[in-house]
């Protein structure tokens, strides 16, 4: 019987969910004596999402509409510029991963007075900001609304920076499945994987702790029995609403633990080819958890358990790796040789990948061979194999 380790946790973050909380948006600014929003927002998000136009008409309001793609530093500091000066007392964030990162790392800006690029170079001193945050997601899957971080592109370098501090986390998170409703299959898809890939590092991180388990394993649970389901069938209102609360619950367990070396991998993928980030951790899921297994092979018995993956009495967690394929197949994401990644690149990729923070938090450190060979693994595949068209 193994010791538990010291552990402390705090996730200070209000959450509403459930059908139609996006109502409630006034009343909380109401309640919170706040009276000017700055909002920022997927464009052209209103006009095919009535439910926010309704809750949005009811506010005072500075709109900042946000263009599709992942969040770089050039456009949050532009964001930052129309937030200082539309002297908004609340900074309301509302679609997908990339516009809450960005409104997050505007917000930031204005707290810290300085350029986001000004502020990744310094040392990172962050002050608890002045201005509240309210996150409402319309993906399932990244957990920003209630994570203490973002990742932003430097389009100068082609490499996805992470901001990490609880000081960035938002006041209130209303996550609202209906938001959802729409999403097509793609990104119901990338995101959704995404909130797998979390839950699932949560559990093998080093620093994970029984909290962070218990949420992520439900996380997980959740995932299996409503992804391939929503991604499948989108009108599927309770597979929507599991998704919401599963991506919510691996955002909570990412921040009680962390991510790990799938994420690393990702995001070296990202910005090198500026790919969907839920694609990119898809991409290489299942080969990061084939060198991890190795190493915890208790812990990955545990996440085939949630998975729902029959027992084999093989004890080594190959069972965790097959049902995350068997998922991957059932969504369609597809392999690294589809989306335009090169052979010639992967030297590089695995460079990058051992410069990020996420594989330090995995439970073995890595060896720069190692991921080359998950990069190589991943390449060589032409399809999915077990792929099951949804």
């Amino acid at each position: 019987m193994e010791k538990i380790d010291d552990f402390m946790n705090h996730l200070p973050v209000h959450v509403i969910f459930g059908e139609g909380k996006i109502e409630q948006l006034a009343e909380i600014m109401e309640a919170d004596g706040l009276k000017k929003a700055f909002l920022v927002i997927d464009k052209g998000l209103e006009e095919i999402i009535p439910e926010i136009k309704s809750a949005v008409s009811k506010l005072n309001v500075v709109k900042y509409e946000k263009e599709p793609g992942e969040p770089t530093i050039s456009n949050v500091e532009q964001i930052a510029e129309e937030l200082k000066k539309s002297n908004a007392d609340v900074v309301i964030a509302i679609g997908g991963g990339s516009v809450i990162d960005s409104a997050k790392a505007a917000r930031l800006s204005i707290t810290q007075n300085q350029k986001l690029s000004e502020f990744i170079k310094s040392d990172k001193e962050y002050v608890k900001p002045e201005i509240s945050l309210i996150t409402v997601p319309t993906t399932a899957g990244t957990g920003s609304e209630v994570s203490g971080g973002a990742v932003i592109t430097d389009t100068t370098t082609n490499v996805k920076v992470g901001l990490a501090n609880p000081l960035i986390r938002a006041q209130y998170a209303i996550v609202d499945p209906v938001l959802t409703y729409g999403l097509p299959k793609s990104i119901t898809a990338y995101t959704g994987i995404d909130a797998v890939a979390q839950a699932i590092a949560a559990v093998m991180a080093k620093v994970r702790t029984p909290i962070g388990n218990a949420v992520a394993l439900e996380a997980i649970r959740l995932s299996k029995e409503s992804l391939a389901a929503v991604v499948k069938n989108g009108k599927d209102k309770n597979a929507r609403s599991n998704m919401a609360c599963a991506s919510l619950m691996a955002g909570l367990a990412m921040n009680i633990s962390d991510c790990t070396a799938e994420h690393s991998l990702g995001q070296a993928i990202g910005g090198m080819y500026h790919l969907p980030h839920g694609l990119t951790v898809g991409l290489v899921l299942a080969e990061t958890m084939e060198r991890e297994r190795k190493h915890i092979p208790e812990l990955m018995e545990r996440i085939a358990d949630a998975l729902g993956e029959a027992e084999d009495g093989s004890k080594d967690g190959s069972r965790a790796v097959r049902a995350i394929k068997r998922i991957i197949a059932e969504i369609d994401i597809p392999v690294l040789r589809d989306v335009g990644v090169k052979e010639e690149d992967i030297k590089t990729l695995a460079d990058r990948t051992m410069e990020d923070f996420f594989i330090t938090q995995s439970p073995v450190p890595w060896t720069r061979d190692e991921v080359l060979t998950a990069f190589e693994s991943a390449y060589q595949l032409t399809d999915r194999g077990m792929k099951v068209n949804v």
